[in-house]
């Protein structure tokens, strides 16, 4: 499939998906369940479209780290089970390890807790010709901060600080953030895998289930099941909040994991093309200076 072809296919696919103005977002607009413009293909084809699409990616990522200009940084945020680690896997299978970065954000360390909401984001954000992919981020402030009130009690904020103004504070700082990376060269791209409370509770009994699959599943996965309704409203605040042009939201139906793997990688080929990747131009004296390394090893 020829390069534009394949951007322009990859466009069709997550256009329906991508929040950029988020003020008037609701989720309850989405279906966890659409398979947007793949409907009425089988798994199979859709596993054929997927794999195009990683062998395309993979070379848009080498003139990526080549050109070593541009940095990528890629959210994933859902609920349990919603598929975020197979998306990274399957999606970024063909990506060179060596310029690719992977962060995983779980409860923060006393050291985090010592320091400002952002920092450990900071710490690991992609080097220029990376791609960094963050398995959760900073809008776990937002979410399960929010959802669990205690756990804003245990980052030690001036009590002054914390006011019925705060989430609204912090969404204005993540957008400032993002604004601060995009003037900087790293391009930013969230994905929300949204997963149906039916398809949630199918997966956890298949991980209870399935011997193989036990390691998957953890009490802590149903008692945040039991805040479904709570998530859903601090999701669906936190897009509308921070949805921005530099920096959209991708709005995933993750029913199907076929399709969700899809438009993820739609997305993240949409992105690089649109960066003018290509390799360094070898000029006339670097050219002489290679043809005199050539001679140089033929002649021994």
């Amino acid at each position: 499939m020829k390069e534009q072809e394949m951007v322009r296919k990859a466009r069709e696919v997550v256009s329906p998906f991508r929040v950029v103005k988020g003020r008037k977002f609701r989720l309850a607009d989405h279906d966890p369940g659409d398979t947007g413009p793949l409907r009425g293909e089988d798994k199979q084809q859709a596993t054929e479209v997927l794999a195009e699409g990683v062998q395309f990616l993979a070379g848009l990522q080498d003139k990526l780290y080549a050109q070593d200009k541009w940095a990528v940084l890629l959210i994933f945020q859902a609920m349990d089970a919603a598929g975020k680690d197979g998306v990274i896997k399957h999606v970024m299978s063909g990506v060179n390890p060596q310029g690719c970065q992977v962060a995983s954000f779980k409860a923060p360390s006393a050291e985090d807790l010592d320091h400002d909401f952002l920092w450990r984001a900071m710490r690991e954000l992609p080097n220029r010709g990376n791609i960094g992919i963050f398995n959760r981020s900073y809008y776990e402030e937002t979410l399960v901060v929010r959802v669990h009130p205690e756990y804003l009690e245990r980052q030690k904020l001036p009590p002054r600080l914390v006011t019925k103004h705060i989430w609204e504070e912090r969404f204005e700082d993540i957008r400032n953030f993002e604004q601060y990376l995009t003037r900087n060269g790293v391009v930013v791209r969230k994905f929300f895998l949204h997963v149906s409370k039916k398809e949630q509770k199918r997966r956890f009994l298949e991980r209870l289930e399935n011997p193989a699959k036990n390691w998957k599943f953890s009490s802590a996965d149903l008692a945040e099941r039991e805040h479904w309704d709570e998530y859903q409203e601090a999701y669906e605040d936190m897009i509308r909040n921070t949805a921005s042009k530099e920096a959209p939201w991708y709005v995933v139906p993750a029913d199907n994991k076929w399709f969700t793997r899809v438009v993820v990688a739609g997305g993240i080929i949409e992105t690089l093309a649109g960066l003018d990747l290509d390799y360094p131009v070898v000029g006339a004296s670097k050219k002489k200076e290679l043809e005199a390394a050539r001679q140089a090893l033929l002649a021994r």
